[in-house]
């Protein structure tokens, strides 16, 4: 399948610049998979499309302030996205800045723009703008000090409060992007999920390098996805699967917690390593021994997985995600669920209704 397949027009003014005041004020598009159906609601209306006993299971977790800038002894200008930590002091990181060779050192700014005694120096020189970055120290608040909410290239608005690009249930911190289909809950639309009998679980991946890498081959399945840490904790995946059990829907809140249950229930299954293969054999139609339902392992560390069209989900019900960017890996993801032409056609639906795109845009409920 060609990546171009996966791209639409939007325009410009469409791409949200700043969250609403009220963060479950945005809109709902409701997508039926089986009849194709669309309806236009608010977020608020959530709760009228579940039951008693649905597990609404979201990311949790939390955005660090990953966006570093500094200086070469040159004057010249450096930008650095931190993506993950490798040890104490050394990260994997995007640099942007001239001749940022091995060695090139780089005096780094607080986060209020005057420059600060931590030097940081790049040790290894990756695929493209990928380096190895070490600082001389790296103190418990060196990032608070230094760095800035990484909020995506196509916001170009400053955010006043850097807590509207983090759930409210935020824990673990570890994402250089936020999980941002859980940016439009509410405690209080939380609470009344919780009266309407819906079970609210959390699981943890920590947001790299994919979210701001486009699939740039012509072919998806010659992409090369990197992996992320990922974690659903033994508590939680009982939980789940005796929701299942009892006849709940497992519903997914954003890409990256299908990715997670996605991964639990292909470890339950005995896949070991590496997923990325899963969606090519799913896609080239070979016979599995798995049943249309797994259960969802607990597990801890790198997923790899790859969901495109053709891949068989084993968990998710039904997924609660934003409108994503033309030819990225997360547009394929939901194509994968609902079909590449009903959601192409979903997406051309929401810009004539002049929906919001991306992070701090409307909201899709795929059912």
């Amino acid at each position: 399948m060609k990546t171009e397949e996966f791209d639409y027009q939007l325009p410009e003014e469409l791409i949200a610049q700043r969250p609403l005041v009220q963060r479950d004020a945005s809109r709902l598009l409701v997508l039926h998979r089986e009849t194709g159906l669309i309806e236009h609601r608010r977020f608020t209306d959530l709760g009228q499309y579940l039951d008693r006993g649905d597990v609404l299971t979201a990311n949790n977790s939390r955005v660090f302030p990953a966006r570093l800038f500094g200086r070469k002894p040159t004057g010249g200008r450096v930008e650095l996205l931190l993506l993950e930590r490798l040890n104490e002091r050394r990260w994997k990181a995007l640099a942007g800045g001239r001749k940022l060779i091995e060695g090139t050192e780089v005096q780094m700014e607080r986060a209020d723009g005057s420059p600060s005694d931590q030097i940081a120096k790049v040790v290894t020189v990756l695929d493209g703008p990928l380096r190895e970055i070490q600082f001389d120290e790296m103190a418990d608040d060196t990032l608070d000090l230094l760095g800035h909410t990484p909020l995506p290239p196509y916001i170009h608005e400053s955010l006043a409060d850097a807590e509207r690009y983090q759930t409210i249930y935020s824990r673990p911190t570890g994402s250089a992007a936020a999980p941002t289909a859980g940016l439009h809950f509410t405690g209080d639309l939380l609470f009344a999920l919780r009266d309407r009998g819906v079970i609210f679980e959390t699981c943890t991946l920590h947001v790299g390098l994919d979210t701001f890498k486009p699939v740039e081959v012509e072919d998806i399945l010659n992409h090369t996805i990197h992996s992320e840490w990922a974690q659903l904790t033994p508590d939680v995946a009982k939980r789940i699967n005796e929701a299942k059990l009892a006849g709940g829907k497992l519903v997914a809140v954003g890409t990256t917690a299908v990715r997670t249950l996605e991964t639990g229930a292909l470890r339950s299954a005995g896949v070991t390593g590496s997923l990325q293969t899963i969606s090519m054999r799913d896609a080239a139609g070979e016979t599995s021994n798995m049943c249309p339902w797994k259960p969802v392992s607990a597990f801890e560390g790198a997923t790899d997985l790859f969901i495109t069209p053709g891949y068989k989900f084993r968990a998710v019900d039904a997924m609660l995600t934003n409108f994503h960017l033309p030819k990225s890996s997360l547009l394929m993801l939901v194509a994968a669920f609902a079909g590449r032409e009903q959601i192409l056609e979903a997406y051309n639906t929401a810009i004539q209704k002049k929906y919001r795109f991306y992070s701090f845009g409307d909201a899709m409920l795929i059912l």
